[in-house]
């Protein structure tokens, strides 16, 4: 089974989770485009690299969830979660220029989760939807939303998970 990305649930305020992440690492790739085909495109240059296209011609194992977020409306960055232990030393470099190793600090997080297809108006509607929970509930987002996608393309879309997630600042007690 795939690992997946560990972290601590928080507390629940309907379908929004709050959850704290332990530190982590990505593997990023930037690319222009329309954001599903923006998304595609940069699969390709992480999953080499995650085969062994890498200084150390280390085979990494896949985890999930692959995710996306948007810089502007050309412009999407495609991010692999590494495996949890993972460690960005020079063992792993990535040797395409279009990748980069980017180190995550612990941090706290709110996220919606929902299920279908993927498509760009999915994604932003659910992410309006987070935003505007975020803000009844009185909480502080840090940065941009992302996306993450937990399945592969060929599964049923009906049964597909997917999530929208912000980072937030430190919750107020009250709010956990």
């Amino acid at each position: 089974m795939t690992e997946q990305q560990p972290f601590e649930l928080i507390a629940k305020h309907g379908d929004i989770e709050i959850r704290r992440y332990p530190a982590y690492v990505l593997v990023q790739a930037k690319s222009r485009g329309e954001f599903m085909r923006a998304g595609n495109r940069a699969f390709n240059p992480l999953l080499s690299y995650i085969s062994g296209s890498n200084s150390g011609a280390q085979k990494i194992a896949m985890t999930a969830p692959v995710l996306q977020s948007t810089e502007n409306q050309d412009q999407h960055t495609v991010s692999f979660v590494m495996p949890a232990g993972f460690k960005p030393d020079a063992s792993a470099k990535p040797l395409s220029s279009a990748l980069q190793v980017v180190p995550v600090d612990e941090h706290y997080a709110a996220a919606i989760r929902f299920r279908g297809s993927w498509d760009a108006e999915r994604f932003e509607a659910m992410g309006q939807e987070l935003m505007r929970r975020v803000h009844e509930l009185g909480l502080q987002p840090i940065g941009d939303l992302y996306w993450a996608r937990f399945d592969p393309p060929f599964k049923p879309g009906f049964m597909k998970r997917n999530e929208a997630i912000i980072k937030i600042a430190e919750p107020s007690k009250e709010i956990r």
